[in-house]
This record gives structure tokens, C-alpha cells and sequence, in this order.
């Protein structure tokens, strides 16, 4: 064998041994994976340990639980929430290593649209999240519904969690403004590792956007601010009809890399997008014999549409709904820019599409390497406001 033969197979044989006993760090955790020994360290940070301190949980002996627990004592839920006081910002969760946030789980009371919830990475300024509570969780209504999906899971009685996998290199910091005139309450719990961070891994964005209502003829615009290489993995919209009909023929576009008049991605339609068919309809018999359809509210892993809300007949007559998208295992992947724009479409009489008018809020989710495009102003708690 030549010379030059012999250090190509060394070559070959000393890479297959070094990646063989490369150490799991102990991210991208699933069933096929679960058994893997790492040097990751789990840590948790709640109101019973503000700081995730190793040996510090359970230590209060002040706290929203103090009341309670004044038979027991310290280490007996003494500290299990706060209050974040009205026009005032808390800061949730401060970490100072290198990791990744690995669940959510929070329950907030009050106004879900006026808790505004944001996440910093390393040392930015501005955030890389930042949106209304209830719209990050699928809850743009402020009004529990069932989510079973692999993202966000939303549970009996408003138990919202949150499962996106959030790496950060230096630091974490999550903040919860509360723009409401009273006071909220806020049980939390965040799940974090400490571990080394690949070079490749893109950090966690999430933007809100909201149009109420929209022009007449103009698309509603997702997100146009995404600047930099990464992957958009999600959507979350909250639609509000404000008229009579079907509302959902609507395409939805992708423009990337460059892309001006045409996108490279172009939808056939919002049930379509949001993987139902024909206006997410279901058929029933009546006693008499007759059938009539009705919306049928559904949540799976990578897609749902949990919330129908059809209105009492009386003040609160508007229809609403609640889908997501997760494009968890199709991710959208860009190398300079995004542009995500949907069409707010229905139909008139005659059999011709209707421009609508409606109300529209979206979260739209991605990974991308930083720094981040400008985040557009955030909406005032007027515009916020679902009435």
C-alpha cells in the first residue's frame, strides 16, 4: 500500500475514534437517545429557587405560601409564586453559564395579552422573544383550551408549558412585564442544563405581530425583520372573523434569500397551511335526519386548531380562533433573510374571493444565528386589547 494511502486510512480511522468517544453533552434528548450518560447538569429555577442553586430549593420562609404553611413551616411551600406588581417588569430567570432551557411550565393569572414575556440571550440588549404571555403558549384569547403538541402542551386549568429547546453560549435572562393596571400572580418553573453549546446551534426567536384590522386588499405580515442564516420552525395565529362566512382561503408566503414580488414558498390556502381541509368541517346528523357541519377543534403534535370560539348570541358575538403550525419536522430553512406574509381571504356570493378585514395576531417562531433584525415596536396595551 502507498505511503500516501496509509495516512488517508489513519486519517480516516483516527476521525471514526474521535467521534466515537465524543461525550453526549446531553441536548437533543429523545427515546432514541434517553439511555446516553452526560456531564450536563439539571437545574431548575422557580420561586423556590430564584437562582437554580445546587442544594437551595426549599428554603423560603417568606413567600405568597407563608400563610399556608405557618403550621409547617420552612421547606413546606412556603414560596410557591409571586406577584408582579402592576406596570412593573420581574425578571424570572437570570443563568450565567452556558446551557440551554429545556421545558416551560407557567400558570399566570390576570390578562394573558397584557403579560408580556421576553427572553435575552448571552449579552444583547434587545430580546430574541417577546410577546403577550397567552399568544407565546397558543392562547391568543385569554381563554384555556387543550394543547397537546411536541412544542407547547396547554393543560387543565391553564397549566402552559413550553418545550422548544433554547440554547445559549453565555447567558439567559427571561423577564415578565406586567403593562396591566392590577396586579398579577405568576407560578413558574424553568428547566434548564448546564452544558457545552455546538457551534452550530442557532438561538431561540420568537415576534409578536398584531393588525386589527387589516386594510382592505393588504397582506398581514407575519414577520419581515428576520436578517441572518437560520431556520423558522413555527406559527402561532390568533384570528379574530369579523364578518359572516368562511375566512380562511388565504395563502401564505415565504420569501427568503432575496426574494421581491415572488416568494419561494407559496401556500394553498390557511386550513391548508395549518394542515386541515375544507374549513376544518365536520358533518353530523341531526335527530330528524338532516346534517349540518361545525368547526372541529383538533391538537397534534406538529399542528391544531384547539380554539373555537363562536360567540353567545349576545355582547360577546365575534368568532375566534386559535391554530399553530410546527414546522418541527420541515423546518424553513433561510441563509440571509425571511419574510413570512399571509392573505386574509373569504368569499362573496357569487363565487369570487373576498378581501377580508379581520382581526389578526400571530407568534411566529425561529432559530437563527446572531445578531438579530430590529423587532418592530412593540403594540401599546390598547392595541393589544381583545374586546
Amino acid at each position: 500500500m502507498k505511503r500516501s494511502a496509509l495516512f488517508v486510512l489513519a486519517g480516516v480511522l483516527l476521525s471514526f475514534a474521535a467521534f466515537a468517544q465524543e461525550k453526549f453533552n446531553g441536548l437533543g434528548v429523545n427515546m432514541g437517545n434517553l439511555y446516553r450518560m452526560s456531564d450536563a447538569r439539571t437545574r431548575s429555577i422557580s420561586p423556590e429557587n430564584f437562582n437554580g442553586e445546587k442544594g437551595k430549593g426549599g428554603m423560603a420562609t417568606t413567600g405568597t405560601g407563608a400563610g399556608a404553611s405557618r403550621d409547617l413551616g420552612q421547606t413546606w411551600k412556603v414560596s410557591p409564586s409571586v406577584v408582579i406588581k402592576k406596570h412593573t417588569t420581574y425578571t424570572i430567570a437570570e443563568i450565567n453559564e452556558a446551557g440551554a432551557i429545556q421545558h416551560i411550565w407557567m400558570t399566570p393569572t390576570g390578562n394573558w395579552r397584557y403579560s408580556i414575556i421576553r427572553f435575552y440571550w448571552d449579552d444583547e440588549a434587545t430580546p430574541s422573544v417577546e410577546a403577550p404571555v397567552g399568544d407565546f403558549f397558543c392562547m391568543g384569547w385569554g381563554k384555556y383550551a387543550p394543547v397537546t403538541s411536541l412544542a407547547v402542551v396547554v393543560n387543565p386549568g391553564s397549566g402552559l408549558n413550553c418545550y422548544w429547546p433554547m440554547p445559549f453560549r453565555k447567558k439567559c435572562r427571561i423577564t415578565m412585564e406586567n403593562i396591566d393596571d392590577e396586579d398579577m400572580v405568576l407560578y413558574y418553573q424553568v428547566d434548564y442544563t448546564l452544558t457545552d453549546v455546538p457551534k452550530d446551534a442557532g438561538y431561540f426567536h420568537a415576534q409578536f405581530r398584531r393588525v386589527n384590522p387589516l386594510p382592505f386588499k393588504k397582506d398581514f405580515v407575519l414577520v419581515d425583520s428576520i436578517k441572518g442564516k437560520g431556520q423558522y420552525v413555527g406559527t402561532y395565529l390568533a384570528y379574530g372573523s369579523n364578518k359572516n362566512g368562511w375566512w380562511g382561503e388565504g395563502e401564505i408566503k415565504f420569501f427568503m434569500d432575496g426574494d421581491t414580488k415572488f416568494p419561494t414558498i407559496a401556500g394553498t390556502g390557511t386550513e391548508d397551511y395549518f394542515n386541515g381541509a375544507y374549513d376544518f368541517d365536520s358533518m353530523h346528523k341531526n335527530a330528524n335526519g338532516t346534517e349540518t357541519s361545525e368547526y372541529t377543534e383538533f391538537s397534534g403534535p406538529y399542528t391544531g386548531l384547539p380554539q373555537v370560539l363562536r360567540g353567545d348570541g349576545h355582547y360577546n358575538v365575534a368568532q375566534r380562533f386559535g391554530l399553530y403550525r410546527w414546522h418541527i419536522a420541515d423546518p424553513i430553512r433561510f441563509e440571509k433573510d425571511l419574510k413570512v406574509t399571509l392573505q386574509d381571504l373569504g368569499w362573496h356570493h357569487d363565487g369570487r374571493y373576498m378581501p377580508l378585514q379581520d382581526d389578526l395576531a400571530s407568534v411566529v417562531f425561529w432559530y437563527q444565528s446572531e445578531p438579530h433584525g430590529v423587532f418592530p415596536v412593540f403594540p401599546s396595551r390598547d392595541q393589544l386589547e381583545v374586546n
